[in-house]
Parts: C-alpha cells; structure tokens; sequence
C-alpha cells in the first residue's frame, strides 16, 4: 500500500513537470502526430485581416475613383472664322481659315493683296541683287511664299479641333467615369496612352502654327531693315552729292553739310 502511494506521488511529480516545461500545443482528438497551436492560429488570423483590408483598399483604388470630376477640363471650342467678301476682295479666305485647303488659301492671299505690275522685269530687271527695290521684291515674294501656308495652317487646326471633339469628349467621359468597367488597371492605362498620343497631335499642331509666327515674324523683320537700310543709305547719298557739289550761293564759301532735303 505504501509503495502504491510512493509510485502515485511520482507519477503526479512527473506529470505535473511535464506539464509545466510543455509548449501551449496539443493534440486533437487524441491523435499525436495533429497539434493546434493558438499563438500560431492568432498570428495567421492577424496576418489574414491585415492582408483583407490591405486588398480591399487596392481593389478600391483600382476600380472606383469617386472624385475623379476634380480632374475635369474643357475643350475650348474654336469659333469659326467669317471674312466679309463685299467685293471679291477676300475670296477663299473664310474657307481657308476653317478647313485644310492650301488653293483656297493661296487665293484668298492673292485677291486680298496688291499685285506687282507686269511691266516691273522692264524697269528692275538688270539690277542686281541688294538694290532697294530688288528687295522690296524678295520681301513680296517671301510674304507670298509663308502667307497662304499660315492661312492654311490656320485652317487646319480649326479643322482638326472639330474633327476630334468627338474623340476629346468620348476619352473625358471615359477618363471620369466612376464605374467599374472603365477602371481596370490595364483600362487606365489604355486611357493615359490615349490621353498622351492626343497631347502629342495637339503639340505638333501648335507646333505648325509657331513656325508660322516665326515665319512671318522674318518677313516683318525684313521690312523694318529693309526702311531702315533704305534711310541709311539716302543720308549717305545726300551728303555725298553736297560734297561733290558746291551748293552755296554766291558769297558763300563752303556748303551746308548737315542739310537734308
């Protein structure tokens, strides 16, 4: 009986240590090889809301922009050109300023300026170049050249903002739309693409048109040297015929040098 009592009390000794050095593991349903461990379970389920919310707020993001409106902008639209045309002067030039048509901007350019006189190869023909009216000509005829071709660029872009209204506004609508049929990661970009080659177009477009201005800004510029130049070299003319030729009256003896008619 004693010796009964003593194993008892080593076998709850033994127990009681096993239980105090164990992991807070254990087996299910009395099958050794299966262990539930709590700590590890609360880890998963911590790491698995964390991963939920994270994936709520992605899809989100991808799908639904709620405030997208913020991002709205206008296409100012062009209003049409109208050249009045009382008598023939301005023929062509309300087509050329609204549409891609070079003809009808070279004959606008020509019913509405001043034409040089047939009879101009008799007077001017044998001077060479750089004489006063040989470049008044060359002013002319680059005037001619860049004008009709900056009517026709004109027209052009007119042409083209009305063209693609259409496309500007579909792309927008696309752009801004909240649902989730447009808003796709790989639809967003398909619109930023988009966005881009237009901005692109719209750049060379502008692109056109500042070659013109700088186009007729060197005509304007040839006409200002060409005066000034013009005034230079009458001063000099004058001041050496007084020199060569003694204008002064009678009783006088030397000329008025500084004297311009």
């Amino acid at each position: 009986m004693q010796l009964s009592l003593k194993n008892r009390r080593k076998w709850l000794l033994g127990g009681g240590l096993l239980l105090l050095t164990a992991t807070p593991s254990f087996a299910i349903f009395g099958i050794g090889d299966i262990v539930f461990d709590p700590t590890s379970y609360a880890s998963l389920v911590s790491q698995l809301t964390t991963l939920q919310t994270q994936y709520t707020m992605l899809k989100n993001n991808i799908e639904h922009f709620s405030i997208k409106q913020q991002w709205q902008t206008t296409l100012t639209a062009l209003k049409n050109a109208n050249v009045k045309n009382m008598f023939g002067e301005t023929n062509g030039m309300t087509t050329a300023l609204n549409s891609n048509s070079p003809s009808a901007s070279t004959a606008g350019w020509t019913a509405a300026t001043v034409p040089v006189s047939s009879d101009l190869p008799t007077y001017i023909g044998s001077q060479a170049p750089g004489s006063p009216q040989l470049s008044q000509l060359a002013m002319i005829e680059m005037s001619d050249s860049v004008s009709p071709d900056c009517i026709t660029a004109v027209g052009q872009y007119r042409a083209a903002r009305t063209q693609n209204a259409t496309a500007n506004s579909s792309l927008t609508a696309n752009q801004l739309d909240g649902g989730s049929s447009t808003n796709s990661e790989v639809q967003q970009l398909n619109l930023l693409n988009a966005a881009e080659a237009q901005k692109i177009s719209e750049m060379q477009s502008q692109g056109v048109l500042q070659a013109c201005v700088a186009s007729q800004m060197a005509v304007a510029n040839m006409q200002q040297r060409n005066a000034a130049a013009t005034d230079l070299n009458t001063a000099v003319f004058v001041q050496t015929q007084h020199a060569a030729h003694d204008m002064s009256a009678a009783s006088e003896g030397n000329t008025w040098q500084t004297y311009l008619p």
